[in-house]
């Protein structure tokens, strides 16, 4: 997995070799439910990983979420926001409780604040069969499915939360916003990712229907001159869902609006096995935040059964992007470790959950990745 687009890498140390830039700090927020027990085993995995690479890790565990907000009134303290913004990288755990509800009756979503506080433009949702038993749709001709959805993570419909215009109890009414400065960013760097990868990107939109949209893809259209070398298809949203259920593997890059990108990750997630093995990045300009796409499954929650897959498979997607914005071949190294540990792992059983018709808990799922870890070097 390519995260952003750099030159040569020239810190390539071997293990065990340590350099003057060698140490990454990482804000850790376990969140609610499985949050924390899907944490530990990450935390383990790339502890390892850091071992066998020759850099090291230094974590700092940080409050938010609907527990804090039940204990302390405070969902993200602003101490957490700075933490995450002073940190190299920030893992995020599952947060929100259902029955824990602001007045207004909306969930706790810091994880969405933090996207906005921060700038965090760049949703980046890896789909990739890790376990090409679960994927419930075969190719006839035998690719996988190996794309990758970026979703506008701070604008979009999601602008309108908490600004909803009421007309008594006739009516309510959302803001749709799309910002030129943002759509560029977000254009630029979906391109950089579609050219490390196979060189094609999808914009998916309802230019048909929205003039926020036909913004959007007027946008597209102007950024994509800059990348002749990157072919570009355009989709509106519905034709898309219903694409990516008959041929995904013909995906590379698709990139969309914050609402539509939402429901198509779940969508995709369904593709490869389910939430338990998508992982996910919130990207901006210098910051970001690396998370699973699941939630945080409060009716498991303490029962040691939870999928820590996606959280795992987020910590070696913070790797990367870490290793190729620092130019550290290590780190990236170590990243692409993790995922052909998690897929062996998975292809042995002994990585298999519940959810994915196994047996294993969630600190024996985690143990299996490092054990197979050992053996990447």
């Amino acid at each position: 997995m390519i995260l952003s687009s750099v030159g040569k890498t020239t810190n390539a140390a071997g293990a065990g070799e340590a350099t003057l830039n060698d140490t990454i700090s990482i804000a850790v927020l376990p969140g609610d439910g499985i949050g924390p027990e899907v944490m530990a085993p990450a935390l383990r995995v790339l502890g390892r990983a850091a071992d066998l690479y020759g850099f090291r890790v230094e974590t700092a565990e940080h409050p938010a979420g609907a527990g804090h907000y039940r204990d302390h009134g405070s969902a993200l303290p602003q101490a957490t926001v700075d933490a995450v913004a002073a940190a190299d990288a920030t893992l995020l755990a599952a947060m929100g409780l259902p029955n824990i509800r602001y007045a207004d009756n909306t969930e706790i979503v810091p994880q969405i604040d933090l996207r906005e506080i921060h700038g965090l433009y760049g949703g980046v949702r890896p789909i990739r069969a890790w376990l090409p038993d679960a994927v419930p749709l075969k190719d006839p001709r035998g690719a996988s499915i190996d794309f990758v959805l970026v979703r506008e993570s701070t604008e979009g419909l999601f602008v309108g939360r908490g600004k909803e215009q009421t007309d008594g109890d006739r009516a309510v009414r959302d803001i749709m916003e799309v910002t030129r400065e943002t759509s560029e960013k977000l254009f630029h760097f979906s391109f950089r990712l579609a050219r490390q990868r196979r060189k094609h990107l999808t914009l998916v939109d309802k230019a048909n229907v929205l003039g926020s949209m036909a913004f959007f893809r007027r946008i597209f259209d102007e950024v994509a001159e800059h990348y002749p070398d990157v072919e570009t298809s355009r989709l509106y949203v519905d034709a898309c869902a219903m694409i990516m259920v008959q041929r995904p593997w013909d995906f590379d890059v698709m990139v969309t609006e914050n609402m539509f990108g939402d429901i198509l990750s779940d969508l995709a997630a369904g593709l490869v096995g389910g939430l338990g093995l998508a992982p996910s990045g919130d990207i901006g300009d210098g910051c970001a935040v690396f998370q699973p796409s699941h939630g945080t499954a409060p009716d498991i929650m303490g029962k040691g059964i939870a999928n820590p897959n996606a959280m795992i498979l987020s910590a070696a997607l913070m790797l990367d992007w870490l290793g190729r914005k620092r130019e550290d071949e290590r780190m990236i190294r170590a990243g692409a470790a993790i995922e052909a540990a998690v897929a062996a792992a998975l292809k042995s059983g002994a990585a298999l959950t519940g959810d994915l018709g196994g047996s294993a808990g969630t600190e024996a799922a985690g143990d299996a990745v490092i054990a197979e870890l050992g053996t990447r070097r």
